[in-house]
């Protein structure tokens, strides 16, 4: 039997998500199928920031700039569990950049975009004189501090997918679409999961978001014409034990004028990024390279008294980003705005090109602007009005964190502290009737407890150890070989007796 849906969105990363929870909250159906889990390649290998992008200003991006400080807003009271605020240190280096042109920027940074602002602008320090200037170099007297956010970007992703899910949508992981074509009423799709099923789905339209996949969709599943092409980007990053004790974070100016970001991470790191290489190889499996550690590391051992080397790495990740192609030289200036294109020669087809994850929202509202009309659906955009996220409708997470600790008084304060800030007030869901700790079941090491897996698998599309580990959270940078070891036999009898 054929499905019959609206909308049939192809991609699981954040433009994906985002679309399918911004057109189902609209009254269409829709399915979207990703081909591996949800924030599997592009969307989960960010800086983690939500921001405005500064140095974007420097390239006149001021429209883009603009929509994404307005973004942030938006973003921070949906989400205050997964994002929240982050001030940013910029030491000042006179031979890189004037003080008179960073303050003027960071002006316009203070003022771009719509709407009020719930974060404190900007101001010139004394580094001598506060905290954030200890683990610098002693030659660095000047500085600025400014507001941006930090959000734990695989779980926008899973949010997204859980809230267009709860609103009725069909989210299908570890499901590619292998072909798609044309009727006369509307586009038809095969859909083959990883067990080598296939199931057929007719959709009124067709999105395209399969981010550095792209113009591969076109080319090979869709078969559409098309003049745009992609420019593949890597981005990567390292995480090393904890450079400093304090919770800002610094934004450092390179000689080759690119920005390298030093960000307290999971409470007992630093993430360090990013590099902007052209890339060339397959998308899904882009590695961090020596040159690039290297790069890394110099740039923070610049500005910071303790040195680091690549033999203090533990972790790293990295990710392709899919950029609109420009005539820009250097891979870090190439525009992360997006352009979105309607094919309407018969049944519409919606092509996502670019993006950042700051404006995902925006590029969801659009796209729906654009594709509603073509299907008869008068329904205004929603996100924007305050609807919360799965988790998202208590601001105070102190508040939260207090009341589930005076609930359930043998949870230890780092347990409750992670608990709420991943799951915000659905973290009475993880837990359920639990008493004590051992009513968790299973500890895989850490603080990671069997009624933690069975959540993620029930609600939240988990599969592997490596989605729970590195996608639904990061305790993959606590839990040992042996408790990963333990935690995918675990699942991977849960599938097989589901």
């Amino acid at each position: 039997m054929t499905e019959q849906v609206d909308l049939l969105v192809v991609g699981g990363g954040i433009n994906g998500a985002g679309i399918a929870r911004d057109a189902v909250g609209r009254g269409l159906s829709v399915l979207l199928c990703e081909q591996d889990d949800l924030a599997a390649h592009t969307s989960s290998a960010s800086t983690k920031l939500i921001h405005g992008g500064l140095r974007y200003l420097e390239q006149y991006e001021f429209a883009l700039v603009g929509k994404a400080l307005a973004e942030r807003e938006v973003l921070l009271r949906a989400a205050p569990h997964i994002i929240w605020p982050l001030r940013f240190v910029l030491p000042h280096q006179p031979h890189l950049r004037p003080a008179w042109l960073i303050r003027l920027g960071l002006f316009l940074y203070d003022h771009l975009g719509r709407g009020k602002r719930s974060l404190p602008g900007s101001r010139r320090i004394r580094l001598g004189r506060h905290k954030v200037g200890a683990p610098l170099g002693d030659e660095f007297k000047l500085g600025f501090v400014y507001s941006d956010a930090w959000v734990q970007d695989a779980r926008l992703v899973v949010l997204n997918a859980m809230d267009a899910a709860e609103r009725g949508a069909t989210i299908l992981t570890h499901t590619r679409c292998v072909r798609a074509w044309r009727e006369a009423d509307g586009w038809r799709a095969e859909l083959q999961g990883d067990d080598g099923e296939r199931r057929e789905v007719r959709a009124r339209a067709l999105v395209n978001a399969t981010g550095p996949w792209a113009v591969r969709f076109l080319d090979e599943v869709a078969a559409v014409g098309h003049d745009h092409a992609l420019r593949l980007v890597k981005g990567s990053h390292i995480v090393v034990p904890r450079l400093f004790d304090h919770p800002y974070a610094y934004i450092f100016q390179q000689p080759d004028r690119r920005i390298v970001f030093a960000i307290p991470y999971e409470r007992d790191f630093t993430l360090i990024g990013t590099t902007d290489v052209e890339y060339h190889a397959d998308p899904a499996a882009p590695r961090i390279d020596a040159h690039e550690t290297a790069y890394l590391c110099e740039a923070a051992n610049r500005y910071f008294k303790r040195r680091i080397a690549p033999a203090d790495v533990v972790w790293s990740y990295s990710g392709v980003r899919p950029l609109l192609e420009d005539e820009s030289g250097n891979a870090s200036e190439v525009t992360r705005d997006y352009l979105l294109e309607i094919d309407a020669h018969g049944a519409p087809l919606l092509n996502v090109f670019g993006g950042k994850l700051t404006t995902f929202r925006k590029l969801a509202e659009e796209a729906v602007d654009r594709l509603a009309p073509l299907l008869g659906n008068p329904a205004p955009a929603w996100t924007a009005k305050g609807h919360p996220l799965p988790g998202g409708d208590e601001p105070e997470l102190k508040r939260l964190q207090s009341a589930l600790q005076a609930s359930h008084p043998w949870l230890p304060e780092a347990l409750a502290w992670r608990l709420v800030h991943t799951y915000g007030t659905r973290v009475h869901r993880v837990l359920g009737d639990a008493k004590e700790l051992a009513a968790l079941g299973e500890h895989f090491g850490a603080d990671l407890y069997q009624a933690e897996v069975d959540y993620l698998r029930r609600c939240e599309w988990a599969r592997s150890a490596e989605d729970v580990l590195w996608r639904r959270t990061k305790l993959g940078l606590r839990v040992g070989p042996e408790g990963a070891t333990r935690l995918a036999a675990y699942l991977e009898g849960a599938v097989a007796t589901a």
